[in-house]
């Protein structure tokens, strides 16, 4: 607490009023440490860049040198700084067409999305709460600052942020701001996938995932998701696990995720237990694709610890020992001979001893 105190001081000593504001004060209050800072100024972006050296300006909301925010780092801590301001009219259900920096951090504190986000602090460590979000938080209550239904329209990604902050915090949806949910979810469509995605993401990696897919269908936005076969997520640890059961064509994903999500789909059609199939895509692939269709992760994983194999490598006989035996000089036919022990020593037909391999290479390559 003592940096981020320290760093309004700075502010104020230069003139200018500053506050900490959202979710690390609302974690404060709570008793859960937060890395995330944001702090709310009058100070103007190339203010700030004048006071702080390590300033990056985020990004330009118009031509008028108005930027949504700029993020500065202040003895290793993180500060994303924001200038009181008024958004005008939302064009897209995302972003103001253009803001304009005011001097009131009243008005700046109600454009805000959630009472629970809107507390600020000062730099003696006084909260300042004029829209009562710390009730709001007693109370374990998530409701916008104005009203639902406008809020939505004007950035439906607070829609997947109020299902987001219900399951990390365990609290409930206020009734009117579920009623605003309802009527407002069709805007969602418009918001872009990699934003949702972002979204999504924290809900599934909540310790609370499964409360949060349980509100995304209770609040019917699956079909405004574009997300599919939430039914079939069984196991809510894994993030691939997730991903691979909902089945989503719309949403972005790395090479790498994308080759684990492929694995998971198509091991979720075999059996998690045969040895050749653990032995092909792996434990960790196997137990996605397993405990979403009800097995016991324990199982799977004794199944696999099991294999008298778990690599190629192991296989007891070298290259040179098969050309040896075969009186042959590497070719392909490698490849078949090592396909066929794999299988024959996973399925127990054959031991994985050198004289045993060797008695099987002469019986049935020779």
């Amino acid at each position: 607490m003592e940096i981020p105190l320290e760093f309004l001081s700075i502010l104020e000593e230069k003139g200018y009023q500053a506050y900490i504001v959202g979710g690390f004060v609302r974690d404060f209050l709570m008793g859960i440490t937060s890395k995330d800072i944001d702090i709310t100024t009058n100070a103007t972006p190339k203010e700030i860049s004048a006071i702080f050296s390590n300033v990056k300006f985020q990004h330009q909301i118009n031509d008028e040198d108005n930027y949504g925010s700029v993020r500065v780092i202040y003895k290793n801590s993180n500060f994303d700084v924001t200038t009181f301001r008024e958004e005008l009219e939302y064009l897209d259900n995302r972003h103001p067409s253009s803001i304009r920096y005011i001097d009131d951090l009243n008005t700046d504190l109600k454009r805000r999305d959630f009472t629970i986000n809107a507390i600020c602090m000062d730099k003696t460590g006084k909260i300042i709460d004029p829209l009562n979000g710390n009730l709001d938080i007693k109370n374990k209550i998530i409701k916008t600052i104005n009203s639902p239904e406008k809020s939505f329209k004007d950035d439906a990604l607070r829609i997947l942020r109020a299902v987001r902050f219900s399951a990390t915090l365990c609290f409930s949806i206020e009734k009117e701001t579920i009623e605003g949910i309802t009527n407002s979810k069709k805007y969602l469509k418009n918001i872009s996938y990699e934003r949702k995605k972002i979204e999504l993401d924290k809900i599934f990696t909540s310790r609370n995932a499964k409360l949060g897919i349980e509100l995304i269908q209770k609040l019917d936005l699956t079909d405004a998701l574009d997300l599919e076969n939430l039914d079939k997520v069984k196991d809510y640890s894994d993030l691939i696990g997730i991903w691979a059961m909902i089945d989503s064509k719309f949403y972005k994903f790395t090479k790498y995720e994308k080759e684990l999500i492929t694995k998971v789909k198509k091991v979720y059609e075999l059996d998690n237990l045969n040895p050749l199939v653990l032995y092909k895509y792996g434990l960790y692939v196997n137990i996605l694709a397993g405990v979403n269709k009800g097995l016991n992760k324990k199982e799977i994983t004794e199944k696999y610890n099991e294999l008298p194999i778990k690599a190629k490598n192991e296989i007891q006989i070298e290259v040179d020992e098969i050309c040896q035996t075969l009186n042959k000089k590497p070719g392909a036919f490698l490849n078949d001979i090592y396909k066929s022990l794999e299988i024959e020593i996973l399925t127990g037909n054959l031991l994985n001893k050198k004289e045993d391999i060797i008695s099987y290479i002469k019986k049935n390559y020779k």
